[in-house]
């Protein structure tokens, strides 16, 4: 039996005989299906990760905003570390699932940004994907990692993308809109999974949902009129795929540190960060060609 198992285990809020099942898809946390005399749950087991910017009470907070924002199932219990949940019976999106149901998820999205501020109680944190990549470049640097070397040039275009940014509202994201954090139960969606909720600007999420799930470029015309209820102007155009290229190259990076750092059963951290460089050269090459360099 593993530490994470026996921890779970060892919770206080079991009854009866308790069930475990390891959930599959985790790469930063350990996460179980728990069924006891009164129900079944989802505990979640993982530590801080500084080298990700991951606060667990960071985490909690904002799982809980989510819940009174409707998004999210009830957080029943956490301590440090660990964290548990009324689980949902519902089926995990893939990439293909997001594009189909596309404006299902900028609603919910929609509802992170303008519901979930009036809910954060404690303190709040700030998401800001430059400075982001930025401390992640220089772990890289500092721990010698294969692709070390690129760090350098990578800072260089986050520089140009971060310039082509615009002012925009003050909004609470989620900021990690993989599709397996969508689950549909048959008769409505939920976002989970809240370790990098924080404030920023909505660009981020629209970014990160299009670079995650393979949006074309007719489809991000769509979800961004239909964000921002009109027409997108060249300005917000721009800022919005320079966000792409930084949202792919933030997923690519977040690889590098995970292969220092992690070691989930069954994540293969290098190829997720090759794929994601892949994402990002594509992205940025498209941007490069569109609107041309800073």
């Amino acid at each position: 039996m593993t530490a994470a198992e026996q921890r779970v285990l060892n919770l206080p809020l079991w009854k009866g005989p308790v069930q475990l099942e390891i959930l599959k898809g985790g790469v930063s946390n350990a996460g179980f299906k728990v069924i006891d005399q009164s129900g079944i749950y989802v505990a979640r087991v993982g530590a801080d990760y500084p080298f990700h910017q991951v606060s667990r009470a960071r985490e909690a907070m904002a799982a809980r905003a989510a819940f009174a924002a409707g998004l999210s199932p009830e957080v029943l219990y956490n301590e440090d570390g660990v964290m548990v949940l009324r689980y949902i019976n519902a089926r995990t999106y893939g990439e293909a699932d997001v594009r189909q149901s596309w404006q299902a998820c900028v609603d919910m999205i929609k509802i992170c940004h303008h519901a979930m501020p009036r809910q954060i109680i404690g303190q709040g944190a700030i998401f800001w994907v430059f400075q982001i990549i930025r401390d992640y470049g220089a772990t890289l640097v500092a721990k010698r990692h294969t692709r070390a070397s690129d760090v350098l040039g990578w800072l260089k275009i986050v520089d140009r993308l971060e310039s082509e940014q615009i002012p925009l509202p003050i909004v609470f994201g989620h900021h990690d809109l993989l599709p397996s954090n969508f689950l549909d139960d048959g008769n409505r969606l939920w976002l989970i999974d809240w370790e990098y909720g924080a404030f920023g600007t909505p660009m981020f999420d629209l970014a990160n949902l299009a670079a995650a799930n393979s949006f074309d470029s007719t489809l991000e015309a769509k979800m961004l009129e239909h964000y921002f209820e009109r027409k997108p102007e060249e300005t917000l155009l721009r800022a919005f795929s320079a966000m792409k290229v930084a949202a792919a190259l933030r997923e690519a990076v977040w690889g590098m540190i995970s292969e220092l750092f992690l070691n989930a059963p069954g994540a293969d951290y290098i190829a997720y960060a090759v794929e994601y460089l892949s994402r990002f050269e594509t992205i940025l090459n498209s941007h490069e060609t569109k609107f041309g360099k800073q």
